[in-house]
């Protein structure tokens, strides 16, 4: 049983008390304990591939921050990493792939990953996570949106434009399809031996789903997408995070399995609740809203409960939190979140 099951009755569209409240990337760079521990390792993917670090991690902001939820710490390039295409980071960088996906031959050596052989450490974070939790808070699981994933696969790195992957959509969209298919089958694999390790609910990340044109983007993304939700246990809640899709959203509000609709900060949720009939809506601060004084923040916070309303509200950013963001104003946040929420009921 959960102590506090606030954001799971929110994803199933439940009555609240208050608007629960967690952040994208909470768990990582905001918090000096984040960076104790990561000094003392040789890199980020040693911190990922390490259950009981992991785990360590992940409960940071639940102790540090009091949010109502911990996300397992781990990355969506763990995919195609299990999938036979090793990713490194680089400090300051981002991901960089050494070797990427080009041609017929190179999708053809792409595996579909078996969870527990290829992805095994984050099971085991995630089973660690849930053990020291003892029924706290929730625990999520995630994984990028198959488009996301084949984005770096093929362009190699982070980029403006990923013309590259988009150049594939135009020139060899069968080509695209398959690796796609590869990735789906993986993910739905991976997530749902998540849901088997601990995870209460799961976010689909689509990092670069505004970089599509909507065509594109319906054929390329959102039936993968639709594959994976569709694909998830019936009493697990999924989220889906189409950063810059707002054309998406009216799509994902029909997807039966897909409960959550998250937002980004350039959305209006009071254009959006009409749309999305009875799903939960996940958002939306800009992120930048933190870099304000304390008042600012409260002030910008109560402004964006106002325009999710009282109920199927889970309060985030509109993106993740900016490793840089001081800390005291990310509590003034989660603090304004539960105080105005609960109020705005009263």
């Amino acid at each position: 049983m959960l102590q506090n099951d606030l954001l799971l009755r929110a994803a199933r569209g439940e009555e609240t008390e208050r608007t629960p409240v967690w952040l994208m990337r909470q768990a990582g760079r905001i918090l000096p304990q984040y960076r104790a521990l990561r000094g003392r390792l040789s890199g980020f993917k040693e911190l990922v591939e390490t259950p009981d670090l992991a785990a360590e991690v992940t409960i940071q902001p639940v102790d540090a921050l009091d949010v109502d939820a911990a996300i397992i710490f781990s990355d969506i390039l763990v995919v195609p990493e299990a999938m036979g295409l090793t990713y490194e980071m680089v400090e300051a960088r981002g991901p960089l792939f050494p070797e990427t996906i080009q041609n017929a031959q190179d999708v053809a050596r792409m595996r579909i990953a078996d969870p527990e052989e290829h992805l095994g450490y984050v099971l085991e974070a995630l089973r660690v996570t849930k053990r020291e939790l003892n029924g706290r808070v929730p625990l999520i699981g995630f994984a990028g949106a198959p488009w996301t994933i084949l984005a770096y696969m093929v362009e190699g790195h982070g980029s403006k434009t990923f013309s590259k992957a988009r150049r594939m959509l135009y020139q060899n969209p069968e080509l695209a399809h398959e690796l796609l298919r590869k990735i789906t089958a993986t993910t739905i694999a991976y997530l749902q031996a998540q849901v088997t390790a601990g995870a209460n609910l799961i976010q689909v990340f689509d990092s670069w789903a505004g970089i599509l044109p909507p065509a594109h983007y319906k054929e390329f993304s959102q039936r993968y997408i639709a594959e994976i939700c569709a694909a998830m246990p019936a009493e697990v809640p999924v989220t889906v995070f189409a950063k810059g899709a707002f054309w998406a959203i009216e799509d994902f509000a029909a997807l039966p399995g897909c409960r959550t609709i998250g937002l980004d900060w350039n959305q209006d949720p009071r254009t959006v609740r009409p749309l999305v009939g009875d799903k939960t809506l996940q958002g939306n601060l800009d992120p930048c809203a933190l870099y304000g004084t304390p008042a600012q923040v409260q002030a910008a916070t109560k402004a964006m409960l106002d325009q999710f309303g009282p109920q199927r509200h889970i309060a985030n950013l509109g993106h993740g939190v900016y490793p840089d963001t001081n800390p005291d104003n990310v509590k003034v946040f989660i603090e304004t979140v539960k105080e105005y929420s609960a109020g705005m009921r009263g």
